[in-house]
This record gives structure tokens, sequence and C-alpha cells, in this order.
């Protein structure tokens, strides 16, 4: 059994560690409110800018674009979105397993856009390729950072460097459950409609553009783009700071329940010292009669 000397050092360090995840678990909980404002709020866009965009291009007919084709390099650009610090959980791990994973996906034809340096340390290790590390993006998410890595994204795909593009984040459902979600972005896929949304869109209708095809699409598909990673980057967000909590939460039990146990391991150590000493009193006075 350990001397009591090491179980109150132990049980003064878990209590240490145990003040800090708390006021961790404090300082999530405020972020989170922040950041789930901000994930709600875009949500709807977020949603109604997809369903729109499939709903167009199921609509546009034979409309040749740029952006409605794969290029021939066979490169894949991945945005993957995480967090920038740990403590978090599983969080990090199980985005980047979307790619890690993924049945058909080969390294050297995926090019890796890290958002977060946890998602680029996990994909560096594995030996996947990151063109670019963005961290600074996670600290303060805006729709100008969206709009920035969606002209730098577009331009490598006009010009044939990358064929497809795809955005791995973490969606956020509610408080305790996140949904790791891998989405492609480009080419755009042409949607397809139920009856009902049909009947209600009057999908039948061929699509019109003016002045054009080409620069309605111009026009339209950047913008779908950026709104989908900014909505990811919001998402991701408020995941990250949910996923913590809830890992800061855990912790704090686990070193409230650790604390407990060396509560009892204490008092039993010191009841056998008491019982040892009352038991050598006791023989050296009958020793001395």
């Amino acid at each position: 059994m350990a001397s009591m000397r090491d179980i109150k050092r132990r049980r003064s360090s878990i209590q240490s560690t145990q003040q800090i995840t708390k006021a961790m678990k404090l300082v999530s909980t405020v972020k989170l409110q922040r950041a789930r404002a901000g994930a709600e709020r875009s949500k709807s866009y977020f949603n109604c800018m997809y369903d729109t965009m499939k709903s167009i291009l199921a609509r546009v007919g034979a409309v040749e674009h740029k952006y409605l084709k794969p290029g021939e390099t066979g490169k894949k650009a991945v945005i993957l979105i995480t967090s920038n610090r740990g403590l978090a959980g599983g969080y990090n791990n199980n985005v980047a397993k979307l790619i890690t994973r993924h049945e058909t996906w080969k390294k050297e034809e995926l090019l890796i856009y890290a958002i977060g340096n946890k998602g680029r340390d996990i994909l560096a290790r594995s030996g996947y390729e990151i063109k670019e590390e963005l961290p600074e993006i996670m600290e303060a998410p805006a729709y100008a950072d969206a709009m920035f890595l969606t002209d730098r994204l577009l331009k490598s795909f006009e010009e044939g460097e990358i064929s497809e593009i795809y955005l791995a984040f973490t969606a956020f459902k509610n408080t305790v459950s996140h949904i790791p979600t891998l989405i492609k972005l480009l080419p755009v896929e042409r949607g397809e409609q139920g009856e009902d949304e049909a009947e209600n869109a009057g999908a039948d209708v061929p699509m019109n553009f003016e002045p054009g095809d080409e620069e309605a699409l111009d026009l339209i598909v950047p913008k779908y783009v950026a709104s989908l990673i900014y909505g990811g980057l919001v998402e991701a967000l408020a995941s990250e700071n949910g996923a913590r909590m809830q890992a800061m939460d855990n912790a704090t039990n686990n070193a409230a329940e650790l604390i407990d146990d060396l509560e009892l391991l204490y008092n039993r150590a010191r009841q056998g010292s008491i019982t040892q000493e009352l038991t050598e009193i006791i023989a050296g006075a009958n020793a001395i009669q």
C-alpha cells in the first residue's frame, strides 16, 4: 500500500488538475454559447444555398460550364477544418478519419488545405501532402476568410491544378451531438428533386439565365462555395467548443471520482497506522509489566 504522504501528494495533484478542467469547462461553455448562436444563424442560409444550387442545376439542362465538370489531373483538394488546440476528446480525430479511412481515396491524389493545427498534424504524420496551412482562420471565422480561400481554390481549379474540391468539417447538431461531415463542393453535381418538391418548384420548367448561362454560373458558384465553406467554419467552431466542454466535464467528474477513491485509501492507511501505533503501545506496556 502507498504511504500516506504519497496518497496525499497524489490527491493534491488531482485536485489542482480538477480546478483547471473546471475552469476550461466554464470557458468552453461561454464560447459555445456565442459559437452556437452564430452556427444557428447561418445554418438556414447554409442549407438553403446548398438546396437552391442543387435545384438550379437540376433544371439548367445541358449546360457546359467549367464548374460542372471535373479536371483531368485527378488531384482532389480537401479543406480540413479542425481545431488549433487539443483537449476536445475525439473531435479532431473523428473528422480526420473521414480522409484517412475513405474507401477510394489515395494519399498521392490528395492536397490538404488544413484549417486548424490539429488536423494538419494528424494528416502530416500519416504522410498526406499539406498544400496550405491556415490555422489563424479558426480563431475568429469570418465570411471574408471563406471568400479568400474560395478564390484560391477556384483559381487552382480553373488552371487545372485540381480536379475536385471537398470540405471536411464537423456539423453542429446540438451541444452533445457533433457529426463529422464530408461534402463535395466542385465540380457541382446536378441534383435530383423528389416529386413533391418538383411540383412545388416547377422543375419541368427549364431554367433561363440573364444575361447568360456561363456568366450567371460564374457569379453563383463562387458564392455557393464560399457560403458552404463559411457554414462549415462556424459549425466546426461550435462543435469544437461543445466537444471541449464535454471533455472537460468528463475530466472533472473523473477527477472527483479519483479524489473520492484516494480519500478512502488515505483514511484506510491512516487507520492502519493508528492501529499499528496502538498495537505497539499495548505490546510495550505488556512487556514492562
